[in-house]
């Protein structure tokens, strides 16, 4: 962490130095010197975190450096809060003008003792530094513990020595490699192996690597462990080792004096005419995979290499051509870990009654994951099986040392070894998570638009700062850190998680090192300074507000007492000037108190969900605000001073109802001149109260997300106009002003939006638009409320889109027949038909929508007959029934095992009918 945090810090400290150089004023040097001293240790902090836990005197001194670290941003965000507000573009093209008009000169007096005390602590810290690497030796990618070394070797030979009794879950994805390595295909086939820390990558492996089959169909075997500091010449030493142990031939000794080259050519010899495999286990860069692929001769022997990697990209490297495999190691059923689980605990499969519950709810923690089960049930196997509430303790205790006993170290261990290996700037934006409840579906979006306004997204020219978030996601996802929960239909990412026991360790790395603190109503001791705060059911006690003077931000999770405005009042007044991420969503509030308004730092602000009616005018003094989420709530109408807000990237307002209210959708009137705020992103929820605000928006050429409320028939062209000039839209909505109102989206002007990948119309059409049509990338179609003839050929206009995968039809269509035609929507995985009240029939031909999965038809009420060639869709997966005709349902609902409508539908894994009740879908699965 102090890692990341210096990272943060020396680009902070970079944009300082060049762009408010006449600002800093005679506190340019100290300043210089201090970003001097950080870059110096910078290198040697990744290797000192990885090793600290063995040397409590390199403890104290990561924690020092962390601390000093903080302090340094504290002072100048609250250099910056004191002499660059009133400005609206901050210090950039301002530094000369805010230097001469400064006043509070004993203000900037207090700063610069501030930054000179840092600067002595700096130099203090910084000898340390030189003893240390005069300690460990210079070579800082050396730098190494013994203790440590030794027991991630501990942790990864214990994998290989496990009797296969022992296993659970292993026999198919076993069989499954063996099936892929012992095919008859005479070329080099690499096989991958993929998937989080603790999964069993390497026991599997180990297993199909000793099964009698795969050893007796190769002449030579050798495993090589990698690691994440591999030295290639150590490696194929230990690789010519083996072979050479295997023939029982002693190493000729001119290998020990060979360089790179001759050591691959020297192998490249020796493997030339074997039929060979090579396991490559814990492979943790492509580069790894470069270097020992120089060694591999291009031979037909059909040989084979293996690998395990917890990184995905590194998996799919290793595997380009024709023969490669890539195998995902999935986490064990439920079944299966319940099995291991009474194994570990009760050495049978037998759980005592009394402890069942318990024993359930602790294992669900453990999400199918091997290492954690056994881990978990060592520490249970040892306590007193009468004594239900020593297992009460440990659930509630998990993933901590509730038992004091050390078992859990090894998958500690396991899990941070992804965690150590991660690049600074990632590993901020991880610890960040542990803020969040376990279990908790993190939005995408939100976190990343926090993560840009925390600092903890670098700047890169030409690339914007939501794209490089988005990458920073996808790395931790690809390095099997945080887990996809759902994605939307046209493939962006929605919500994420954590395992539950990832999510522990972080929580405790993260209060072990002052990063968050997630306060409740049974945890009120708060560490000396606060720097992000998460609120799970809080208790009302003003004392705790008195260290929020670091405090960067605030999220609130709405359990069991909402947040008031009073509380809110009260909380704020604890000076939390510096705060630069305010996310109250769902609190219980009906107005935003003055003292938010005082937040000079703020970037991201969210009232999502609350009862907040207006906004002030006091919002023009947000002038670092680069994200405002007021979805869902009462607010009709911005002020003009919103346009002061020239930074602002997201903006997100209004709302849309569900199925029970036919789409209803409400948005914000926004003041004339909104295409003035150029760098917006994201506008969620305009009302287009006006011709010349569907003008505007032309102007905002950074838009990738619009929804647009509101819309006239004679506002049609317009929108095209300006649409013609929005190239980089991914995602549109656009909703007319009223039920009988027509979208008139027919005209000569026809916007390109090549990069479009999602669109909804919510209004009545005379005929689907042409533009539509010709969107190549689109992914996701949805037409509300649309009311399209017959004789429109709505199917035939839109089953030619080549890469659409989902379509809704929601009062779309006012035809009694929808007829999918031959060769028609072949990449469709997803359609939806609802509110359509003259449908009686739909039919399906042959080769039809041939990759479609689900299927759901909802308040069809004329329709009494399955759809018609169902058959022909042999990948569906999901069909449902949703308050459609009662005839249609019952038959649905009762349908005679021997009947040809029972034949049609037998080949669907999951048939279900459903109703909605209480703002809900009630489904019953057949």
């Amino acid at each position: 962490m102090a890692e990341s945090v210096v990272g943060i810090l020396i680009e902070q400290l970079s944009t300082l130095l060049s762009q408010e150089i006449t600002l800093l004023g005679g506190l340019k040097s100290d300043v210089q010197f201090i970003k001097d001293e950080l870059e110096s240790m910078k290198a040697f902090l990744r290797e000192a975190e990885a090793k600290e836990d063995n040397d409590s005197q390199l403890q104290a001194w990561l924690k020092q450096v962390r601390e000093v670290a903080y302090d340094t941003e504290d002072v100048l965000d609250d250099f910056t809060f004191r002499f660059a507000r009133g400005y609206m573009d901050g210090f950039r093209g301002k530094a000369g003008k805010i230097y001469n008009s400064i006043k509070n000169l004993k203000a900037r007096h207090q700063i610069s003792l501030e930054i000179k005390e840092i600067k002595v602590r700096f130099g203090e810290i910084s000898e340390r530094h030189r003893r240390y690497l005069s300690q460990y030796g210079t070579q800082e990618r050396g730098f190494s513990s013994s203790r440590q070394a030794n027991a991630d070797f501990d942790t990864r030979a214990q994998s290989l020595f496990i009797e296969e009794a022992q296993l659970v879950g292993i026999d198919k994805p076993k069989a499954e490699l063996i099936s892929k390595i012992l095919d008859d295909h005479s070329q080099l086939k690499v096989v991958s192996v993929k998937g989080m820390g603790g999964l069993g990558k390497t026991t599997l492996v180990k297993k199909v690597y000793d099964d009698a089959a795969v050893k007796k169909q190769f002449q030579s075997h050798a495993w090589i462990t990698v690691s994440q500091t591999f030295q290639f010449s150590d490696i194929i030493k230990n690789l010519i080792q083996q072979l050479y142990n295997e023939i029982r031939w002693p190493v000729p000794r001119r290998v020990e004096s060979m360089d790179d080259i001759m050591l691959s050519e020297f192998v490249r010899d020796f493997l030339r005419e074997r039929r060979y495999i090579l396991v490559l286990d814990d492979v943790w860069s492509i580069d790894a995979w470069e270097a020992i692929k120089c060694v591999l001769p291009d031979c037909t022997t059909a040989s084979r290499v293996v690998l395990t990697t917890r990184i995905a990209d590194v998996a799919s490297a290793f595997c380009l051509g024709s023969l490669d495999f890539v195998y995902k190691m999935e986490p064990l059923s439920d079944k299966e870990s319940w099995t291991l689980f009474c194994n570990r605990t009760f050495q049978s499969n037998n759980c005592p009654p009394n402890l069942e519950e318990v024993a359930k709810k602790i294992l669900k923690k453990c999400e199918g994951l091997p290492l954690a089960i056994v881990a978990i049930g060592g520490v249970l196997a040892l306590k007193d099986n009468e004594k239900t509430h020593e297992w009460e303790m440990i659930l509630h205790g998990f993933g901590g040392e509730a038992d004091g006993s050390g078992k859990l170290d090894r998958i500690k261990r396991v899990l941070l070894l992804s965690y150590n290996d991660l690049p600074h700037y990632l590993k901020s934006c991880l610890l960040y998570l542990s803020i969040y409840p376990e279990d908790y579906p993190i939005d995408v979006v939100s976190i990343l638009l926090k993560w840009i306004a925390l600092g903890f997204v670098e700047e890169r020219e030409r690339i914007t700062s939501t794209d490089i978030a988005m990458s920073y996601m996808k790395e931790l996802i690809n390095r099997s850190l945080i887990q996809v929960k759902s994605t939307l239909n046209d493939g962006r990412l929605n919500k994420c998680g954590l395992h539950d026991f990832l999510r522990e360790i972080l929580v405790s790395k993260s209060k072990e090192q002052d990063f968050t603190t997630v306060a409740t109503r049974y945890y009120t001791r708060w560490p000396e300074k606060v720097r992000h705060l998460a609120i799970h059911n809080f208790t009302d006690n003003p004392q705790q507000f008195s260290s929020l003077k670091c405090l960067r931000s605030v999220v609130i999770f709405g359990y069991k007492d909402p947040l008031t405005t009073t509380f809110l009042s009260k909380f704020l007044s604890g000076d939390p000037k510096l705060v630069k991420a305010l996310d109250l969503d769902g609190a219980k509030l009906d107005n935003i108190p003055k003292q938010v308004f005082k937040l000079f730092h703020l970037r991201y602000l969210s009232f999502a969900r609350t009862g907040v009616k207006i906004i002030p005018k006091s919002i023009g003094k947000l002038q670092n605000l680069e994200a405002i989420n007021l979805r869902r709530t009462n607010v009709t109408e911005l002020p003009v001073e919103v346009l002061k807000l020239r930074k602002l990237r997201f903006l997100r307002f209004g709302g849309r109802g569900d199925y029970s209210n036919d789409y209803a959708v409400w948005g914000c009137k926004c003041p004339l001149g909104i295409g003035k705020l150029i760098c917006l992103e994201e506008l969620y929820g305009i009302e287009a109260d006006s011709d010349k605000i569907v003008r505007e928006i032309g102007n905002l050429t950074q838009l990738r997300r619009l929804d647009i409320t509101g819309l006239r028939s004679e506002d049609g062209k317009e929108l095209l106009s300006s649409l013609l000039r929005l190239t980089n839209v991914r995602d549109l909505i656009i909703s007319c002003i009223e039920e009988d109102e027509t979208l008139d989206l027919q005209h000569s002007v026809s916007p390109k939006l090549e990069f479009l990948t999602s669109l909804l119309l919510n209004g009545r059409l005379e005929r689907v638009p042409q533009w539509v049509t010709s969107l190549q990338s689109l992914r996701t179609l949805r037409l509300f409320n649309s009311r399209l003839r017959e004789d429109g050929n709505v199917i035939g206009s839109l089953e030619h889109l080549p890469n659409l995968v989902s379509l809704s039809l929601y009062g779309a269509y006012e035809g009694e027949t929808l007829c999918f035609k031959v060769g028609g929507f072949q990449k469709l995985q997803t359609l939806e038909l609802g509110q359509l009240t003259r449908l009686k029939w739909v039919r399906v031909e042959e080769e039809s929508m041939p990759s479609l999965r689900n299927l759901r038809l909802g308040d069809c009420k004329l329709m009494q007959e399955l759809p018609s060639g169902i058959q022909n869709l042999t990948r569906l997966e999901s069909l449902g029934f949703l308050d459609t005709s009662d005839e249609l349902m019952h038959k649905v609902q009762n349908l005679d095992k021997q009947s040809e409508d029972y034949q049609t539908i037998s080949h669907i894994p999951q048939v279900f009918t459903g109703h909605w009740i209480n703002g809900r879908w009630e489904p019953k699965f057949l």
